[in-house]
């Protein structure tokens, strides 16, 4: 029986964090440094920034929310390709570059600036389940059932409205680029999800 790419991913990312708990000089070599990234080649920080996490609770919701839905987008993946484990890493580290962008583009001059955590690629992760199944159940806060095509509008606007609020040093563009980019890339993949997904759309099942 073959582990999961979810499963190792998680795993990895753990082992990561918790080393850099105790390391600052890890936890500063791994992460986002737009600056370092731009002015010393080191693009590395686009995918290692993703493997390190602030705090236990950081990593703890992160891990969390991608064991729960890494499994169910593999599977869908293995449904609509013949390489879903090729496009499940496509879909995790691109989700991860491309929220990262934003910061690079904004603080390449700042050589101060750091950003970790693998918020963006979790995203995409979740809003790739919303591509596989618009009126699937996502509990919000753990508890309250909520269809995922409403869960992933009421998301976007929260974290629209947080990120212009500013002040709680959370990177909510990364999740906004992150959660687009994850919704966007079945389409790619398989042009036929277009179909089914808009067709599913206008079937609502409550």
């Amino acid at each position: 029986m073959s582990i999961s790419t979810t499963i190792i991913i998680v795993a990895v990312t753990v082992l990561v964090s918790v080393l850099c708990f105790n390391n600052a000089g890890l936890f500063y070599g791994l992460s986002l440094n737009p600056y370092a990234m731009t002015k010393r080649g080191q693009w590395y920080r686009l995918i290692t920034h993703g493997f390190v996490h602030g705090s236990f609770m950081h990593l703890f919701i992160n891990a969390f929310v991608l064991w729960s839905f890494g499994s169910y987008v593999e599977s869908f993946l293995s449904a609509i390709s013949y390489r879903p484990n090729l496009w499940f890493m496509v879909l995790y580290f691109g989700g991860m570059a491309i929220s990262a962008i934003p910061d690079i583009v904004k603080f390449r001059n700042y050589p101060q600036y750091n950003s970790i955590g693998a918020s963006g690629a979790v995203s995409a992760v979740l809003f790739a389940s919303v591509t596989a199944d618009p009126w699937g159940k996502i509990l919000l806060m753990g508890v309250i059932p909520m269809p995922s095509i409403i869960f992933a509008i009421c998301y976007l606007l929260y974290e629209n409205y947080l990120g212009k609020r500013g002040g709680d040093n959370v990177n909510h563009k990364a999740h906004i680029w992150g959660a687009l980019f994850g919704f966007a890339l079945p389409f790619i993949i398989n042009p036929q999800i277009g179909k089914i997904f808009f067709r599913v759309l206008l079937h609502p099942v409550f």
